[in-house]
């Protein structure tokens, strides 16, 4: 039997609610640019090192005896808490063009905070699923999603190692960051192209992007990682196979 003190009671102790904290401190507010869906977004006075590592944050506080200042820098926040532009570009191509997912199911890979799932389940798909590895970031899909009044499945795993579920179209926004991460997406996404899953990818032009496997569909000014306007030129392309 674990005693009342164990480390894992008091981390569990010690962690913040993520549904709780992400209302309380995020702001949910119109998506520049995408005035259609509302998304909790972190800002500086979110101080999201409090639910991404409770026992620092906790151990700051008690040394200072105050809450963090909005000047003090913040953690580097989760990826799920703003908005990047491969995944606003997408969003906005699918919003703008409703039949490319007309009657179909759609796997939202790399979620984030659910902002291309939700555009997908608005723009008329039969089914949407988000998946994302965080597990905050599933809490936010959710929280985002009942913002929007939309139903989106949810997975908290890594589909990438894997074979690809039974789904008709995958929507990939801003995965291209990372060599390996890239090349982890790209052999899954040829796998999604063998069994006939369609591919789209929102991308602004991150160092990994696959080019020689994409085909450009539109191209849109959008927001980028907490920007308040749409500036940065993103684009949406068809993956398709090695030539």
């Amino acid at each position: 039997m674990k005693q009342a003190n164990s480390p894992d009671r008091a981390a569990t102790a010690s962690r913040p609610d993520a549904a709780t904290f992400i209302r309380d401190n995020m702001r949910l507010a119109p998506v520049p640019g995408l005035p259609e869906i509302l998304l909790y977004t972190a800002h500086p006075a979110s101080w999201l090192g409090r639910l991404t590592e409770p026992d620092a944050a906790s151990d700051q506080d008690a040394a200072t005896d105050e809450c963090p200042s909005d000047e003090d820098d913040e953690p580097q926040p989760p990826y799920w808490a703003y908005v990047w532009a491969g995944g606003a570009v997408l969003a906005r191509h699918i919003l703008d063009h409703p039949e490319i997912l007309t009657d179909r199911r759609v796997l939202d890979l790399g979620a984030g905070g659910g902002l291309v799932g939700i555009a997908a389940a608005k723009a008329g798909a039969r089914d949407v699923t988000a998946s994302e590895t965080d597990r905050n970031g599933i809490v936010a899909i959710d929280l985002n999603a009942a913002a929007n009044g939309v139903a989106i499945s949810t997975r908290n795993d890594d589909l990438t190692a894997g074979s690809p579920p039974g789904v008709d179209l995958v929507l990939v926004g801003d995965l291209f960051y990372g060599p390996e991460l890239a090349e982890q997406v790209i052999a899954f996404l040829d796998r999604c192209l063998e069994r006939g899953i369609e591919v789209l990818v929102g991308d602004p032009g991150r160092a990994y992007l696959p080019r020689t496997r994409l085909r450009l569909l539109a191209e849109h000014a959008v927001v980028d990682f907490g920007e308040a306007t749409p500036s940065r030129k993103s684009c949406v392309f068809a993956f398709e196979r090695e030539r």
